[in-house]
């Protein structure tokens, strides 16, 4: 079944929570449908949403939260992005400049004429961490959130250690593209229309996040220092390697210094994001 989520103050929140009360209840496999501004609050006619609460709405705009049902601490949620439209206009920051972009057949142009490929991805989707009260959208968390990886285009899938009962998943933040490291703090932020459908595992026990892209495995690291992040990102994809071929822990090691490639997610989030890349014919 594939429910809408309308584009409404009902459905939108700038935090995480375990209070926060849903906006929808979805069966496991089920496909929710939603818009959301970009990480500013502007909508795709370039007005700010409005009305929004500090601090509750300080942070990324997201919908949500959807409570899946069965959905219990300790199962994986299993995420697939369907679909990421952008709209027709995107912005970008570096320093004291703002560059608007023009999105459109598939590039982003700016005034200057400058043109780059588009590649849209939700850069937050995720669930609320452990604790009662409000917790910023900012940092990624091993609960997902701000993961802000440019791999997670439509088609892709990723996993999730679930927190809570029911799993409260918000997503938001469209990114129209984006550079590994997103270096200036901003992507092209952009509205989007999104589609994910939402399902659950039992037998894929994670303490941190994982994806399925076209051809690749993703194991995800995050933390203060880059390189505690980088060794829980291939701590990741060592169990990824020993699930996938049936090897020791070991042999997992060795063969992920030779097959596998470390990617700076992110440096700009207060908490640093790290992603191990495993190709399919990395290994045989």
């Amino acid at each position: 079944m594939i429910h809408e989520l309308p584009l409404e103050r009902r459905t939108l929140h700038g935090h995480f929570s375990r209070d926060l009360e849903p906006a929808l209840t979805v069966e496991p496999g089920d496909s929710v449908r939603f818009s959301t501004p970009n990480a500013g609050w502007w909508l795709a006619d370039e007005t700010r949403f409005e009305p929004t609460s500090s601090p509750e709405d300080d942070g990324h705009a997201l919908a949500g939260p959807i409570h899946v049902r069965g959905a219990r601490e300790g199962q994986t949620l299993v995420v697939q992005i369907d679909e990421v439209v952008p709209a027709s206009w995107g912005e970008t920051f570096g320093d004291d400049l703002r560059v608007r972009w023009e999105l459109s057949d598939g590039y982003g142009t700016s005034a200057a004429g400058r043109r780059v490929r588009l590649a849209p991805f939700l850069g937050v989707m995720g669930m609320p961490p452990t604790g009662r009260g409000v917790h910023s959208t900012t940092p990624p968390r091993p609960q997902g959130g701000n993961i802000d990886c440019k791999e997670l285009v439509a088609g892709s899938t990723l996993y999730l250690p679930i927190p809570v009962d029911g799993a409260l998943f918000s997503a938001g933040d469209g990114h129209a593209a984006q550079g590994d490291g997103e270096v200036s703090g901003t992507a092209i932020e952009c509205a989007t229309t999104a589609q994910v459908t939402l399902d659950l595992r039992d037998d894929l026990p994670l303490e941190w996040p994982c994806a399925r892209i076209d051809g690749a495995w993703l194991a995800f690291g995050f933390d203060h220092e880059l390189g505690a992040a980088a060794w829980k990102a291939t701590d990741g994809v060592v169990g990824i390697l020993q699930r996938e071929l049936g090897v020791g822990k070991s042999e997992a090691l060795a063969l992920a210094s030779v097959a596998v490639d470390l990617r700076v997610t992110q440096i700009v989030n207060g908490v640093l994001g790290v992603h191990a890349v495993l190709r399919d014919d990395a290994v045989t």
